[in-house]
Formats: C-alpha cells, structure tokens, sequence
C-alpha cells in the first residue's frame, strides 16, 4: 500500500501553493515534475510485475483445470475395470487439483483488484503531471518579471531539503512493502493439523461420494450391454 499512499500525496499537492512558498518555483516545479516521473516508472515496474505474475498463475490454474478432468477420465476408466481403489487414488488427485486451484483463483483475484487500482492511480498521475508540466511552462515566460518576487518572498519559509529526503526515504520503504506484499503473492498459508485432519474427512466423504455416483452409473450401463448381446 506504501505506492498509493504516496500516489495519494502527490494527486492531492497543491501545486500553486507549493510554488506559492518557494524561493525558487522554477526548482520547485523541477523537483515536483521529477518525482512525479519517477513515481510514473515505479508505477509501470509494478504493474509489469503484476500482469507478469498474472499470466503464470493463469497457466497453473489452466493446467489444474486439465489436471481435474484428466484425473476424472482415468477414475471412470478404473470404475469400468473394477479397480475401485484406483479409482478412489484417481478422485483423490482430482479433488486436490481442484483445490488448489480455488487458491490460485483467490490469488488471481487480489492481482487483478491491484492491477485496476494501480491503472486508476497512472491516469491520475498522467493527469497531474500534465497540469504541472503547463505549470512550469508558464513559470518560464514569466521568468524575468519573477525576479522582484522572487526577492520578496527570501524571508519566508525556505524549501526544507531535509524533510523531502526524509520524506523520499519514507516513501522508498513504503514501496518496499509494496512489493514484499506482491512477492507474498506466491506464499500459501498452511491449515493447523486439525484443520488437516477435518478437510481430510470431508475429502474422504466426497471421494466415497464419487466412487458411489461412478459405480452406479457403471451398473446402470450394465444391463443395457447384456441386453445387446
């Protein structure tokens, strides 16, 4: 979140106050345009990260959805030999598939909410940037009459380089813990073991389930085949 925050301090500046109180408002509209374009490369660096990490956990969750009904085929495969414990090994896989599956979905979703919210803050900023580049482009007419108003304004409250570092630095971990939190994208956490063991439980239930819907229709096929021959 340290990315929208900042997003959220630069959208919100009052550009014409900030030159307003500046000795200088042509290094003022400088340094602003400056942060506002390099904010504008970070911004793309984690939308690229985000669209990167969306295309693999697209292909994991397609090769899941193959896996699924691969394992479904071979368990009605085993049903029609009489191999009841292959078929029950084969549901087993499947189920797993499916559930991590229904992971990697939940993870696709928080990518894609990040992938708006991050395109909403780049036009934002597109906006903002234009307003101060038309801004500096009018500082730079007025250049020479600027001077006298310049000297007017040398006992006010001087550009505190101090506070923009601290704050840049500022800004910098909060990007940090931005892209920590896209990097744990990739980390599920583990259930307790007695979630475990309940899950395991209701998996059994749902395998014996299946075993018993195969089997059925297996024998519903039956009579029909010794009927023909």
């Amino acid at each position: 979140m340290g990315m929208f925050s900042r997003m959220s301090d630069i959208v919100q500046a009052n550009i014409s106050s900030m030159l307003d109180k500046a000795e200088d408002p042509q290094k003022v509209m400088r340094l602003i345009i400056q942060e506002m374009e390099e904010t504008l490369v970070e911004l793309r660096t984690i939308t690229a990260r985000n669209i990167a990490e969306k295309k693999q956990f697209s292909r994991r969750v397609e090769r899941l959805e193959q896996d699924t009904h691969n394992w479904g085929g071979k368990a009605q495969l085993a049903i029609e030999h009489n191999k009841d414990n292959l078929a029950r090994a084969a549901l087993v896989q499947k189920q797993q598939c499916i559930e991590e599956m229904t992971v990697l979905q939940q993870q696709l979703d928080g990518i894609n909410e990040n992938l708006v919210t991050l395109e909403s803050d780049a036009q934002r900023l597109h906006t903002k940037l234009s307003e101060a580049r038309a801004k500096q482009k009018a500082l730079n007419t007025r250049e020479v009459t600027q001077a006298t108003r310049l000297k007017a304004k040398n006992t006010q409250a001087r550009y505190n380089i101090d506070t923009a570092i601290e704050r840049f630095e500022s800004y910098e971990r909060k990007i940090e813990d931005l892209e920590a939190q896209v990097e744990a994208y990739d980390v599920v956490s583990n259930a307790s073991a007695l979630d475990q063991q309940f899950a395991a439980l209701e998996q059994d239930d749902s395998i014996e389930a299946q075993l018993a819907e195969l089997k059925a229709q297996q024998a519903s096929t039956q009579p029909s085949s010794e009927q023909v021959a």
